[in-house]
Order: structure tokens, then C-alpha cells, then sequence
């Protein structure tokens, strides 16, 4: 059984601070706690991962006092003639507590690059110049329309903005941001991936569930 380390900290900000393309984030410290996948210790959380039958990509869990959290992350080309890719977070939220959950984005980064949250919208047709030019639309993010990914709900721009989960229900959500470097991805015989490691966490209450991805973990689900 992994333990799960138990850190203390204000909000998980994977901030970068002139640091190097491959130096970890950073964390600032505060008040909450959180839950790393993978890292051992006698919090009593618990980290394991199974495979999608399905697509065969990994699915990586943390449980702790009734509450699982589980992700999957995907990436795919940014399109549309622009360099780039797109790097998306799956993330299902299971109650088995008799309390109401507070579901609120936490952060990613990859090598230690802060990536923000990009908004997402059923499509732009009806919206102003304004709100379109930062909005990426679902129907051209193939992840998505293959089924790879669910697309039931999704984080914002808005860092303050909360779902709720009720006691005995699931909540999925994801997240979308862009690889903030450039030339990111690295190909072999065996398939391109993001280079470097990624990090992606979700905030249940006041604890950060924080899962760590390696590139060759992250499933290619374009196109």
C-alpha cells in the first residue's frame, strides 16, 4: 500500500520562480493540506492505478476519508495552423461521505511552468469579439468528440469557481490548458509524448489531491 504525503500549504500554485525548464514547482505554504499520488507516507491516504479497458491509458486514484479521486490526462495537437499542444485533465470525484464536497481547481505545471486553465465553450457562434478570442471550442478538441475524455463539465479561467458533489454521487470534470513551452513533445518509435513531468491537482474542500504524470504517461488523443 503507497502512503500519500501530507504537505502543508495556502493553495497549490504550481508557480514558476525563475526557476530551470526542470526544476520542480514550487509551493507556497498555508493552511490546507494535500495529497500527493504516488508518494509515500502515513497520511492514510491511498494511491493506486489501474488501465481503461478501453483505451488502455492509465487512470491514476487517491482515496482518503471517504472521498476518491481519480484522473486521466490527455493531450493533443492545438490546431487550427498553431503550433502547439494541448494538454487536458479528467478528474472524477467520488462522495462516499454523508457531507456535501467543494470542488475547486488547483493547479498545473509541467517541469516546473505554471499552465493555466484555458476557458472552454460549446462553440463561440453568439458570442462577443471579447469573449471569444480567449474561449476554445469543445467541438474542435477531438479528446473530447472521440469519447476519449467525458465532456460533462469543465474548469475555467475563473479560479473561483466551484462544483458541488452531494453525499453518494460522482462529479467529473476537466481541464484544459496549453504546454506552455515550446517544441515540447518527443517522438520514438514507440509514439510521441510530452517531454518532462507533469503535475495537475484538484481541490476537494480544503485538501489538494495532486497527481504527478510522467509524458509517456499522458495518452495522445488527437487526431
Amino acid at each position: 500500500m503507497r502512503r500519500t504525503l501530507v504537505v502543508t500549504l495556502a493553495t497549490l500554485a504550481f508557480t514558476l520562480h525563475t526557476v530551470a525548464q526542470d526544476d520542480p514547482p514550487i509551493f507556497r505554504a498555508g493552511a490546507a493540506s494535500a495529497f500527493v499520488w504516488g508518494e509515500d507516507n502515513s497520511s492514510g491516504a491511498v494511491s493506486s492505478s489501474i488501465r481503461d479497458p478501453v483505451t488502455g491509458s492509465a487512470i491514476h486514484n487517491l482515496r482518503h476519508a471517504g472521498i476518491e479521486v481519480s484522473s486521466r490526462a490527455g493531450f493533443e495537437n492545438v490546431g487550427m495552423g498553431t503550433a502547439g499542444e494541448l494538454l487536458i485533465f479528467t478528474t472524477t470525484i467520488v462522495n462516499n461521505t454523508e457531507s456535501v464536497l467543494s470542488v475547486r481547481q488547483g493547479g498545473a505545471s509541467v517541469d516546473g511552468h505554471m499552465a493555466l486553465p484555458l476557458s472552454v465553450v460549446p462553440t463561440r457562434k453568439g458570442l462577443s469579439k471579447g469573449e471569444s478570442k480567449p474561449a476554445w471550442e469543445l467541438q474542435r478538441m477531438h479528446c473530447f468528440l472521440s469519447g476519449f475524455l467525458p465532456k460533462q463539465n469543465f474548469f475555467s479561467s475563473n479560479p473561483s469557481k466551484a462544483f458541488t458533489v452531494t453525499p453518494k454521487t460522482a462529479l467529473t470534470v476537466s481541464l484544459v490548458t496549453k504546454d506552455p513551452r515550446n517544441y515540447s513533445v518527443q517522438c520514438s518509435v514507440e509514439g510521441c509524448y510530452p517531454r518532462g513531468t507533469i503535475r495537475f491537482s484538484v481541490t476537494v474542500n480544503a485538501t489538494d489531491f495532486v497527481f504527478v504524470w510522467p509524458g509517456r504517461g499522458v495518452a495522445y488523443c488527437g487526431r
